[in-house]
């Protein structure tokens, strides 16, 4: 197995090279910014780092969105790809399971992995779901979709399916309650709460000033 820099840095290679062209929210800036935010918590957290930095740097590498709702995309092209690297299984097999679970996948679906370093990973790609990021993450790819920004007579549907979730179509205004506003409370660790605290007030300001604009009140 190579050295834990020389596995990172071939890493980096590997996905900015396959995410080339990929969707702006789901791009290699993306997983940078959640790479960088896992390893910040991590410095907080008992874990193992190399197993916080592969998953982080892989989370997205093949998005379940963007394979035909192909969920072990991703797993697969990781593994494949770590095993490459020499890595080993114990470390490919947990990277793996994180992959498989970090999404959010609905209001009514239970999470059935957790880790340590699942629980990092997790909160930094839920804190760039949020705040101004999040804000343009989310209005971008309605606009790749062709949603509707806001349709006041569409109501948020907080009980959805995680089949009815993925395929949904619903403006975009109402993914901050179906999704975004949801993931202050269901951060893991205390870092990733309390950065969630501010992020989330700064969407629910952007939100009444949302309203307000909408209604012509400003």
């Amino acid at each position: 197995m190579k050295n834990t820099t020389e596995i990172i840095h071939s890493t980096v290679d590997f996905v900015k090279k396959e995410l080339v062209g990929a969707e702006g929210g789901h791009d290699w800036f993306h997983t940078y910014r959640v790479w960088k935010m896992a390893c910040r918590i991590a410095e907080y957290e008992e874990c193992n780092k190399l197993v916080v930095e592969l998953a982080a740097l892989l989370h997205d590498i093949a998005d379940a969105k963007f394979n035909d709702g192909d969920e072990e995309a991703g797993a697969l092209k990781a593994a494949d790809f770590l095993s490459e690297m020499n890595v080993t299984d114990e470390v490919i097999g947990h990277v793996v399971e994180i992959i498989r679970h970090v999404s959010f996948k609905g209001g009514n679906h239970q999470q059935e992995f957790r880790s340590p370093e699942m629980d990092i990973v997790q909160d930094a790609d839920r804190l760039d779901a949020i705040g101004a990021i999040g804000i343009a993450r989310t209005f971008n790819y309605g606009g790749y979709k062709n949603r509707k920004i806001y349709d006041p007579e569409i109501k948020p549907d907080l009980n959805m399916t995680k089949e009815a979730y993925r395929n949904s179509t619903a403006p975009t205004i109402n993914h901050f309650y179906e999704k975004l506003l949801l993931l202050k409370d269901r951060m893991n660790t205390r870092t990733g709460t309390v950065m969630a605290e501010h992020r989330h007030q700064f969407m629910e300001e952007f939100l009444n000033e949302f309203y307000e604009e909408w209604e012509g009140m400003k």
